[in-house]
């Protein structure tokens, strides 16, 4: 019995609690520099800059002859079926589903989770940065170019409701977390596959997310790009760390077996 429970532990908690706790803190520590940076444009002036540089992106993509945005959120919001769908997944695709990858890459694949969490700590300080040097209203702020806001029309619940606003960084489009988030979870994910199968929906994910974001006029194709970059970044140190670090810090993805 004593081995049974030493064995389910250990699966469970592969490093033991104090591991466990530490991870935890360490992605307390990045939500904590979110919040001071939400603290810090969360004002009038910062509320003013936020609409001026959302203005600005609209510009340089209209200039660029990408500014497509208002075109896919009209089209998804000419269904209530195909508009409610992206809301629910925009809901749930940078917490539900990042948090359950990143519980099931530690209990399964501990090895490489290490990589994965280097990767993540770089790419949301990056983003904080960002959040920062260029804050930006996202583009449902902007009803006069036609756009529709699929969440609240979903949720029925406003951008400006005291909760909403206590919760999220309002002028948090540049970049897109929600695209870094998906990459930097599907990339591992689809090399940590053994099936094919599972290796092309993690593929598929990016994708999915990113006309998600866009549909439900909550950022610009300028935000996605961005958000893609960030996460590249992320990638790229946790390699460079994985490389100084190879037995701790390195990622092993599995053997493909169909």
């Amino acid at each position: 019995m004593l081995a049974r429970l030493r064995n389910f532990s250990a699966r469970l908690l592969p490093r033991g609690p104090l591991d466990v706790v530490r991870q935890v803190l360490l992605f307390a520590i990045a939500y904590y520099g979110y919040r001071v940076v939400r603290g810090a444009v969360d004002d009038a002036p910062g509320a003013a800059m936020a609409f001026q540089h959302a203005r600005d992106v609209m510009n340089v993509e209209r200039s660029l002859g990408i500014f497509v945005e208002p075109h896919i959120n009209g089209w998804v919001s000419r269904s209530s079926a195909v508009s409610d769908t992206v809301a629910w997944i925009y809901l749930n695709a940078q917490f539900t589903v990042t948090m359950a990858s990143l519980v099931y890459i530690y209990l399964r694949h501990n090895a490489s989770f290490y990589f994965v969490r280097n990767m993540f700590a770089v790419a949301m300080w990056t983003a904080n940065v960002g959040f920062m040097l260029f804050p930006t209203a996202p583009p449902r702020f902007f009803p006069e170019w036609g756009f529709t806001d699929s969440v609240t029309n979903l949720t029925h619940v406003g951008h400006d409701s005291v909760t909403i606003n206590h919760l999220v960084n309002q002028y948090a489009a540049v970049p897109s977390m929600h695209v870094a988030f998906a990459l930097m979870i599907a990339i591992p994910l689809a090399r940590l596959s053994k099936h094919r199968v599972t290796r092309i929906a993690w593929t598929v994910y990016p994708f999915v997310v990113a006309f998600v974001i866009i549909s439900t006029a909550n950022h610009f194709i300028t935000d996605a790009v961005l958000g893609a970059l960030t996460a590249a970044f992320g990638a790229w140190t946790a390699a460079a760390l994985a490389r100084a670090r190879p037995t701790a810090w390195a990622f092993e993805p599995a053997k493909a077996t169909a």
